[in-house]
């Protein structure tokens, strides 16, 4: 008898997915993909990335921290900051000191292919094209129009990601694609994404047999918020009452899934402003404000549709089963106008630009030519039992949605309270492939370790938790200023105010995971070990002094 195939790889990423914005996580819009994938698989409860896209990204393909890996701070907010400037680990990209999964395993004999959002390097040599994909269709940037309407592109000083050129954005293979000639005439972000994957796969499947990494990033469903009418029109009045009784419907099914626990003190809705508050909002804006959400969740069901015709494609082939898969979102939901602030043209802020360019009217919202997103209150109620959600260093920011799916580790039907980290995806998939970690020379570079641990162990029923010694575990968070440690079950925070203290705030997550009883008075010596614990991680991290505010975030 020969020996059993190496399995196949596909990693699906979300973009600002919220944690119960899927029905496995207690969400009213409709998923069967997903619910088939946890259903066959696990749903891993207690995963964590980082507070933002791009940072998580790297920690992804690095398997090390993002202040480690190029992204100690996100590329936008870099462009014109000193501080940053020549610090290695803010480069603004995935750096060369460490080894790109993907590179990692095309040397190792896999079909390596991923079609989506990069959001880790604007230029060819660190394209997707440079770190190991051998075909990609890739958007390059952190943000964009789901229909590839975006006229102030082509008017100097308006652009988004100004001073880009319109033709930056994308790419296939080694090649830039100008979008207005080279992008498909019915363009729509998750469909045509999906497309090219399975165009890639399909060609795959008749020039060999080597196994397969696909990476497929979705850009939605962040902001704008854009979809078919026909699917908007499916959730039409189901969000008429307003974000509270969402969140409260929400947890009720996280509490049934046995998600949360049934005694969970949840986090109230987070506002950064009282004018996002669903009573202070006139009858127009609570209509506009539900149309957004329904648009929303119109992006979901489309991504599970997609996701649906990838099982369908392995189904097809007979690789499903021998295809591990990992569904997860890069950051919690978002509440802020984040990655566009800092990236406008001259020609003002956000809001004259989609003044001049889009129609925002009721009727108009979802449309190609309409630009909306829909607000704090919308964001905190999708990550309760969290507090705070996008570029929050609470659990709100950086606890997320993850399922796996790999039938020959023997797990079904399940579920893990566990402490994971998007770290780990690079261990574990090396593991199942039977390819060692990278040493400290790699593609003749030197490279940093890999700081995640291999899941393998646990989900194959070996182990009781993720990493060995779980509260003596130690992970670190930054962005922004906003910093946390974490060492089992205690997590020691810092945010400035309105949003924080101004000081150290300390909760036990296994009693409190929404962080709403602040132990910092009453455990003093927890707190004070935690914040030791912090200043190793900085040093090793070599991180920039967060000691800074966080940009402007209100549009």
């Amino acid at each position: 008898m020969g020996s059993a195939p190496r399995p196949n790889f596909l990693i699906i990423v979300a973009d600002d997915l919220g944690y119960s914005d899927t029905k496995p996580f207690g969400s009213e819009i409709e998923t069967p993909a997903l619910d088939f994938l946890a259903r066959t698989g696990t749903c891993l409860t207690n995963f964590h990335t980082a507070s933002a896209c791009s940072p998580t990204r790297s920690m992804l393909f690095s398997g090390t921290d993002n202040h480690i890996a190029g992204l100690g701070q996100m590329a936008e907010y870099m462009r014109n900051a000193k501080q940053y400037q020549g610090k290695p680990g803010y480069e603004g990209y995935l750096n060369w000191r460490v080894a790109a999964l993907s590179e990692v395993l095309q040397d190792a004999g896999y079909f390596t292919t991923m079609s989506g959002k990069w959001h880790l390097g604007l230029k060819k040599e660190i394209a997707p094209c440079s770190r190991g994909f051998e075909k990609n269709f890739s958007y390059l940037a952190g943000c964009g129009n789901h229909f590839n309407y975006e006229p102030q592109l082509e008017h100097p000083g308006d652009g988004f990601l100004a001073p880009l050129k319109s033709s930056a954005f994308w790419m296939e293979g080694d090649r830039f694609l100008d979008r207005t000639t080279d992008i498909p005439s019915d363009f729509y972000s998750t469909t045509t994404f999906t497309d090219q994957l399975l165009q890639y796969l399909t060609s795959r499947e008749k020039d060999d047999d080597r196994p397969f990494f696909a990476y497929l990033p979705f850009t939605a469903p962040h902001w704008p918020l854009q979809a078919p009418r026909e699917l908007i029109n499916k959730y039409k009045d189901l969000y008429n009452e307003g974000p509270e009784v969402l969140r409260q419907k929400r947890l009720e099914r996280l509490i049934q899934l046995g998600r949360v626990p049934k005694d969970v003190n949840a986090a109230p809705i987070t506002l950064e402003s009282d004018d996002w508050a669903w009573d202070k909002l006139s009858d127009e804006e609570r209509a506009g404000s539900a149309r957004k959400m329904e648009v929303f969740a119109a992006m979901v069901d489309l991504i599970d549709q997609n996701i649906q015709r990838v099982i369908d494609h392995l189904q097809s082939t007979d690789e499903l089963d021998n295809t591990f898969i990992l569904f997860m979102s890069d950051n919690g939901a978002e509440g802020a106008m984040l990655e566009a602030l800092p990236v406008m043209g001259p020609s003002g802020n956000m809001k004259t630009i989609i003044d001049k360019y889009y129609d925002n009217s009721l009727e108009n919202i979802g449309n190609p030519d309409s630009f909306v997103w829909h607000g704090p209150a919308w964001a905190s109620a999708a990550m309760a039992p969290s507090r705070g959600f996008k570029t929050w260093i609470t659990e709100g920011g950086i606890r997320c949605p993850c399922v796996v799916r790999y039938p020959p580790l023997g797990v079904s039907n399940g579920q893990t309270d566990s402490f994971a980290t998007v770290m780990d995806v690079f261990p574990t998939v090396l593991e199942l492939a039977g390819v060692s970690l990278p040493g400290e020379q790699f593609r003749g570079r030197e490279v940093v370790p890999v700081r995640g641990s291999s899941w393998v162990p646990h989900l194959a029923g070996r182990t009781a938790e993720f990493h060995e010694d779980e509260e003596g575990y130690i992970t670190g968070w930054e962005l922004f200023g906003r910093r946390a440690i974490r060492q089992g079950s205690w997590k020691a925070l810092y945010m400035t105010a309105p949003l924080g203290k101004d000081r150290w705030e300390l909760y036990n997550l296994d009693e409190d995971p929404g962080e709403v009883v602040d132990r910092a008075d009453s455990e003093p010596e927890i707190l004070q070990r935690l914040i030791e614990h912090w200043e190793v991680y900085y040093a090793e991290t070599g991180m920039v002094d967060p000691a800074q505010e966080l940009p402007h975030t209100k549009t």
